[in-house]
């Protein structure tokens, strides 16, 4: 829909729901309680571009489509509506119950990386607070938390990009791995476009051709799990050729000399063998980024989605640095995050071992800031808990009683099924959500609450820009806040105050608790965001007067657009090498799983599809999950377009039909993940865990690929064994 050029008064500026990019659009009110979504040209992230499901969104808020009562289990074990009272009666009583049973761990909190700053925040703080438990973590372990923690270790700061978008063109060569904006965040496509049409180089690593690689001057396929091993052959053949910054090495980074012994171990034609990346490509790759005078990496989940994840971005973050590409203009390693808030969601408290500010759980200095502001005793506050798979495997046994806010680990968690039966083996679950996900399908209580178009609260993109979505509508009858829901357990659990119902206040707390910390929102409000298209993280407020608490007329940070232009987040303003090693993935193929699976999205759908699958356009462009595989190996599997398939590992069994395509590798096959049922991905994908982030191995697994349908007794004569598959 176009913008007429003048705006209706009844229009609402705000942010679309769905991906980091939070791409801004307009909401105008309509008839029936909704509202029509138009184009909003003077957001600079997406100026104006609406992918399908941003233009779609408002297809969720019709009654029809989502929640709009409190249900409860009854006695016969069907959902039947209830009043407001009675279920939040039921969640408090249930919650108390296990507490004094087994005590405060045997509860547990999962959130989401699609709630506003101020839900996650006082998710944390009602988690550590109300309940007193340890035990809270959230779905943004599953996205970028070992870019996270590569970040960090590096840099000493993770922030998803730390430039903006609008840098991306204007550099000489972006390295994209393991990322399909084309698909996940289309209106971010046309930063690579220009980057090409202003000379520079697109340098696609995936081991499908994505609809991005297709855009690509060079694309890269290796082999699922072997990045880290592509990444050090690069670094090696930059060695090698003489290609190293020294000058920017010596003055700006420490332990290179570590970091360059482990990366001569991997030699080109070794790299060759372990990637399926010949050495002519690498060498390629290795011209291509150095002939710049400014280059990018641009990682997403497909080199951190894997047991040495962190490694992996590590290593890439090592060919920055060794090439002399961070912390100059136009240059630098970021992550693509990929949930609405997953920036924003990490840093201010709901995962398992940070507090508000980004800072550590473990650092009492950290622990007394954030406990004052809170009003209690530091030693009151827990420590750090498990990690979001680590927490789910443990429902049922050491968690007893479960809250969910804003996720669906039915679909989304890796060995879905047997994150399934855990939650079914809970004595108690309740789950607040728009919708009646797959996972609110198995709660004792589900409570429907408000969504982005009928609240107000904060985000902060993929750049680190806090961004203020507005309310444009009243949510229907019988539709509450996460705020609200809060509010409403802690007093029934014995905490009258500190809950506050009104997101702007929570952000004032939220700003007094982050002040000081890494990610300092304190010189950020309400005011400033409605005036302003967003402010980057860090933005510390301005000094006060000796005799005044405050300085109206002091001149307001202006945020940080750029990080590390002067020095690193590190204790010595240098940027930190890793010594890594490639190592093979946590399961590789063998006689019986000889095939490899890797996962991921496609345009239509989003996440575990809760909302998206709801939505008829969407659903007429993706009805539903596919194998997608080379011609060789349904060739000898005996593969037809549109066959079902069934696709084992050791984890469990999925069927969907064959989508046959040159455009994967023949020894891999890809599911998308959005959909539950026969089709569920996650029922195959391995739960082995990095050791640094916590971040499962979705990327990658061992598979056998079977025709699902009855064969003909020609055709069981000519079945191949599952080694001739792997060939």
């Amino acid at each position: 829909m176009q913008n007429t050029g003048t705006r209706n008064p009844a229009t609402t500026p705000t942010h679309c729901p769905y991906c980091a990019l939070q791409c801004g659009m307009n909401l105008t009110p309509v008839d029936g309680g909704t509202v029509e979504v138009s184009e909003r040209a003077d957001f600079p992230v997406n100026r104006g571009a609406l992918c399908g499901k941003g233009r779609t969104a408002a297809r969720v808020l019709a009654p029809g489509a989502r929640l709009t009562s409190p249900l409860v289990r009854a006695a016969d074990g069907t959902l039947v509506p209830a009043g407001w009272d009675e279920a939040l009666d039921l969640i408090a009583q249930n919650l108390e119950r296990t507490r004094a049973a087994y005590g405060a761990d045997a509860l547990g909190v999962f959130g989401g990386g699609g709630l506003t700053n101020e839900k996650a925040y006082a998710l944390g703080k009602f988690a550590r607070v109300v309940l007193g438990t340890s035990q809270i973590d959230y779905n943004g372990r599953f996205c970028m938390s070992s870019a996270a923690a590569a970040g960090t270790r590096a840099f000493g700061l993770d922030r998803g990009l730390p430039f903006p978008l609008e840098d991306i063109p204007r550099t000489g060569c972006v390295i994209l791995v393991g990322s399909n904006p084309a698909e996940t965040m289309p209106p971010s496509l046309r930063y690579f476009t220009e980057l090409r049409e202003n000379g520079g180089t697109l340098i696609v690593v995936d081991p499908r051709r994505t609809r991005t690689a297709e855009q690509a001057d060079l694309h890269l396929a290796p082999r699922p799990g072997t990045d880290l091993a592509l990444a050090l052959g690069l670094l090696h053949l930059v060695v090698a050729e003489g290609r190293v910054d020294r000058a920017y090495v010596e003055e700006r980074t420490s332990g290179w000399e570590e970091a360059r012994a482990a990366a001569m171990a991997h030699w080109p034609e070794q790299v060759e063998r372990i990637t399926g990346v010949s050495v002519p490509e690498l060498r390629e790759a290795v011209r291509l980024f150095c002939a710049p005078e400014a280059a990018m990496v641009l990682t997403a989940r497909g080199p951190e989605q894997q047991a040495k994840g962190t490694d992996t971005v590590g290593a890439w973050i090592n060919l920055c640095l060794a090439t002399g590409r961070a912390g100059r203009p136009l240059s630098g390693y970021g992550c693509l995050t990929g949930q609405g808030n997953g920036q924003g969601g990490r840093e201010h408290g709901q995962k398992a071992d940070q507090l508000p500010g980004y800072r550590k759980l473990t650092d009492p200095a950290a622990r007394r800031h954030v406990a004052g502001v809170w009003g209690v005793d530091p030693d009151a506050l827990p420590g750090p808990g498990r990690s979001a798979y680590e927490l789910l495997d443990a429902l049922g046994t050491d968690i007893r009683s479960l809250l969910v806010m804003g996720s669906n680990p039915v679909v989304s968690a890796p060995r879905a099924a047997h994150v399934e039966g855990r939650l079914r083996s809970l004595d108690f679950l309740a789950v607040c959500d728009v919708v009646l996900s797959e996972t609110a399908e198995l709660a004792d209580v589900v409570l429907p609450v408000t969504q982005w178009a009928e609240e107000t609260g904060t985000t902060t993109n993929l750049e680190g820009r806090v961004l203020l979505r507005r309310r444009a509508i009243t949510p229907p009858a019988g539709v509450r806040g996460d705020l609200e829901v809060l509010h409403g357990l802690a007093g029934r659990l014995g905490v009258e105050k500190g809950f506050p119902v009104d997101p702007e206040e929570v952000f004032e707390e939220l700003r007094r608790a982050s002040a000081g910390g890494p990610a300092d929102y304190s010189g950020i409000d309400y005011r400033r965001l409605a005036r302003e298209n967003g402010v980057f993280w860090p933005c510390p407020a301005p000094l006060a007067d000796d005799d005044a608490d405050d300085r109206t007329d002091a001149v307001p940070h202006p945020g940080t657009p750029r990080l590390f232009l002067d020095r690193f987040a590190t204790d010595d303003g240098r940027a930190r090498f890793a010594p890594v090693a490639h190592r093979p993935s946590a399961e590789e193929p063998d006689d019986a799983y000889p095939v490899l699976l890797t996962t991921g999205r496609v345009v239509a759908q989003y996440q575990s599809g809760a909302q998206t699958r709801r939505v008829a356009e969407l659903n007429a462009a993706a009805p539903g999950p596919f194998v997608e595989l080379h011609p060789r190996l349904a060739a000898r599997l005996g593969a037809a377009e549109g066959d079902p398939l069934a696709v084992v590992s050791r984890r469990g069994r999925a069927v969907a039909p064959a989508r046959i395509t040159t455009a994967i590798r023949p020894d891999t096959v890809f599911m998308p993940f959005h959909w539950p049922g026969e089709g569920r991905a996650n029922t195959l994908t391995n739960p082995a865990l990095d050791p640094d982030s916590r971040m499962p191995e979705f990327k990658v697994c061992a598979v056998r690929v079977e025709v699902a349908r009855q064969p003909s007794p020609h055709e069981v004569a000519r079945q191949p064994s599952p080694h001739e598959v792997a060939r």
